[in-house]
This record gives structure tokens, sequence and C-alpha cells, in this order.
């Protein structure tokens, strides 16, 4: 039996901020599993390993107790730790890689496959949707969030009030009603990790495989992307400057996906008619209406449109909202008004899938709203946006006018600029990146025939002296972006 041992394999590193035990262990576990130090190999005494990388005796037992404690040695008394004999990989194994393994299930790779659009951290304008960050008031909020921190081995430190924080389910309830129309009340209120959790979760309850989801196009891909990894197909409820386009879908749908307050992306509001036609099918085909209302406080002309779920005494209508457009993204709150038909079911899903949102959270957001924060926040929020709106209206028309038309809607964070030429709207977007602008493509939220090329710019987060510069670069892009074009033509 051998007692050799490889010294010069080890590395130790005392300005490493690991332990010495710790990267002696992990060395060593290396050595085995690369059969360095074979099955059946005796290893020197801790006294001597640990004369002959000059460390401790204790570090060399530490090491040696978690490898044996893992399996891969066998400590004897009085006696050298032995390897253990331990399976050998085949070779087959050694080679393949994850794309050779094809690790994702059918499921899987439909979600991999879905269209995204996310944030880089310093990369506001113009980022579609994104609320201003200067101008939320932190110092409030981490003095809300330290004070309930204080307390929260009373009420917030366990796995309590799955559905929601009651105080803050009471204090969205009466924000609904009041501002909203929705009809509700507290415990028809489910807080949820942000809105796309709340369509995840609908989409597990509500739809079975091969359910028809009737789904506006363009339409928000965060929420058909939900409904497709659900198993759902889905119908296109086409939307254009004229509003939703009623004509029923092959086949009946089990849930119609509509953003009416604020369309998404294109900002229009949907007409009353409208409005009741819809309720009017749902009603009569037995189909859930997923209303997302993801900032419907943001009318610039006008009052706020009431919401759908408080017309007539319609029960087919899940209303969902979102705190990212009116404080901030990474709060990750939302909510879910859950109709009493499927109000029981809430808990156990949430339980089976883990999506109740943090109580800590909640806890400082309830003070935010019960103290007046909220609503004067928001107040402002709608003042200053009005005038961004304006300066970047009259900005891109400037700038970006010879590229793009813009649709100057009057509710939204966000607006949509169409190309006036053929181009990919793709790849502007990814150029305008590179260049530090985040922009989003229009193209994505199609999944059914003719695509509509066009940019979603947000204009929320950028001030006037922000605005201007940025389209003053973005400018650039599309001016070398369509000189390419022309030239290869």
């Amino acid at each position: 039996m051998k007692t050799s041992f490889p010294v010069d394999g080890i590395a130790l590193d005392r300005d490493s901020p690991a332990n010495l035990h710790r990267q002696l262990y992990v060395q060593l576990r290396g050595l085995i599993e690369r059969r360095v130090l074979p099955s059946g190999h005796a290893l020197p005494s801790t006294r001597v390993m640990a004369r002959d990388l000059n460390v401790g005796r204790n570090t060399v037992i530490a090491a040696c107790d978690q490898l044996a404690l893992e399996g891969y040695l066998a400590i004897r008394p009085r006696r050298p730790s032995v390897v253990m004999d331990l399976p050998t990989r085949s070779a087959v194994a050694e080679q393949m890689s994850v794309e050779d393994a094809n690790p994702l299930s059918r499921r899987g790779q439909t979600m991999l496959a879905q269209p995204y659009h996310h944030g880089r951290p310093g990369m506001l304008a113009f980022h579609p949707g994104m609320p201003d960050p200067d101008n939320f008031p932190f110092n409030t909020w981490s003095k809300l969030l330290s004070r309930r921190a204080k307390f929260a081995h009373i009420d917030l430190f366990g796995t309590y009030h799955v559905k929601g924080y009651p105080p803050l389910c009471e204090a969205i309830a009466r924000y609904l009603t009041a501002s909203r129309g929705v009809k509700c009340t507290a415990e028809q209120i489910v807080v949820t990790n942000g809105a796309q959790s709340a369509f995840d979760l609908l989409a597990r309850l509500l739809i079975d495989d091969g359910d028809t989801v009737w789904m506006e196009e363009p339409g928000y891909y965060g929420a058909g992307s939900a409904f497709v990894s659900a198993g759902a197909k889905l119908a296109p409820l086409r939307v254009s400057n004229a509003g939703w386009d009623l004509d029923p879908p092959d086949v009946v749908p089990r849930m119609i996906f509509v953003t009416p307050s604020c369309h998404h992306p294109l900002g229009i509001t949907m007409p009353m008619e409208q409005r009741l036609n819809l309720l009017h099918m749902a009603e009569t085909w037995r189909s859930w209406i997923i209303e997302d209302d993801y900032d419907g406080e943001y009318r610039f002309q006008g009052q706020p449109i009431p919401a759908l779920q408080g017309i007539g005494a319609s029960n087919r209508v899940v209303y969902v909202g979102t705190f990212a457009k009116i404080l901030f993204p990474a709060m990750r709150l939302g909510f879910m008004v859950a109709p009493k038909a499927i109000d029981h079911t809430i808990v156990s899903a949430l339980s089976v899938s883990g999506q109740f949102a943090p109580l800590l959270t909640q806890a400082a957001l309830a003070d935010f709203m019960n103290e007046g924060h909220f609503t004067r926040h928001l107040r402002r929020m709608r003042r200053l946006y009005a005038e961004r709106r304006q300066f970047f209206l009259e900005s891109a028309q400037r700038h970006l006018g010879e590229w793009l038309d813009f649709h100057a809607t009057e509710s939204g964070i966000q607006v949509v600029g169409i190309f006036r030429d053929t181009c990919s709207d793709r790849a502007v977007a990814e150029a305008a990146l590179q260049q530090g602008i985040n922009v989003s493509a229009l193209s994505i939220q199609y999944r059914h025939g003719t695509q509509q090329n066009g940019l979603v710019m947000g204009f929320a987060a950028a001030d006037a002296q922000t605005t201007e510069k940025t389209m003053q670069k973005f400018r650039t892009v599309l001016q070398s972006h369509f000189s390419r074009m022309n030239n290869s033509r």
C-alpha cells in the first residue's frame, strides 16, 4: 500500500480569504476525483502531512474529517487514512457536454425559446416602462424597512400570511376601490412577486395543455410566455390604433388576456363598447379574462380610466397589478384580485409554487401606503412624467423623425415608434444597446402573421438633459444603421 503524497500538487494561499483547511479539502478532493490519488491509496499521517505542507495539524485533520464525512476517505484509528473505492466515470460520461446531454424537458425548451427584454445597471434611457429612480423617496423607504426589521420576529419571521400581509391587502383594496374602480375586498387580494409571478400562477391554475388563450397582438410577451409555457395555444386578438378587433377566434378560448386601460405596447385605451362586448363574450363562453393594469395610473389627459373588472357584476375577470411602475421594479411586488370562484385555491397554489412575496417588504409597503407616502409619490410622478413625455416626443421628432413615426398616446410611461422603412428592429435595438441605449424591438410583441417593425421606448427615467443627449447619440446609431442598409442594396 503506497503512502507517497504529492506535496507539489497542493498549493495553499495564505493571502486567500478561504480558510487553509478549506483550500486543502478542495485540492485533496480534486486529486481523488482525478485519480491522482487512486482508490486504496494510503495517505501519510496527519502529522507528516502538516509538516510537509507547513501548516498546523488541526488544519489537516479538519480537511480529512470533511473528506471522510463525504465518503472520499476512510479514517481508521492509529492507521493511515485510505482513499475510498469510488466508481469510475465512463469515457462517454466524461465527454458529454451540456448540449449533448439535452438536459431540458420539452416545457423547459419552450421556456428557453420565449422572448424577453431586461435592463442593465446604468442604462435607464430609454428602457420601456422604467420609472424614475432619482425621485423615489428612498430615505423614507429605508426608514420604514428598518423600523419593520426591528420587530420582524413578531409576525414577519415565519411562513405566515401566504396570500399577503393583511394590512397591505387592506391598503391595496382601498386604493383599487378609490382610484381604479375595482370591486373587491381585502380577502380577495393576493400579493405576488410581481405581475409576472401572477401570470405564471394563473396559467398553471386555469390552463390545461392545448387550451386556447386569446392574446392581444401585439401584446405583452411576458404574459404570452407564461401561457405558452403552461401548454396553451395562443390565438391573436388583433389590436391597432382603431381598437381591439373582437372577431372571435376559431376555438372558444379558456382565457382572454387584455390590457384595456393602457394597451401594451401601443398605449391606447379600450372603448366602453368594446369592454362591454368583451365581458359579454367571456360570460357566454365561461372564459377567464386576465386584466393586466400594469400602468393604468399614468394618464396625462383627464382622469385615469376605471378598470374593466369594476364594470358590471362579472366574476370572470382576474385583475392583475404591479408596483413596478409606480415605485421601482426591484421591489418585486405585484398583486391580483382573485374572483371568489378561485379564491379558495390560492393558498394551496402559492404553497406549491413558493411564489409568496417577502413579508418584511410587504409590511414596509403597507406603512408606505397607510402613511400617505404612496399617494404623494404617485401625484408627484404624474406631474413629472407628463413634462418628460412632452419633452421626449418633441426631442424624438427632431432627432429620430426621419426614420420613426411616433404615436403620442395619452397614457403609460412608454411610447412606440414605427419605422417608416423596412428594417430589422431587433438589429437596431442591439446596435443601440452597444451604445448604452436601452430600447425594445416592437416585433417581439408579435407571435402571428405580419409583424410591425418599430421600437418601444421609455421616457420616465430620463430627465431633459439625459433625453436630449441620448437622442443625439441614437440619431447617430440610426444614421449608421440605415447607411449600411442602403449601401448593401
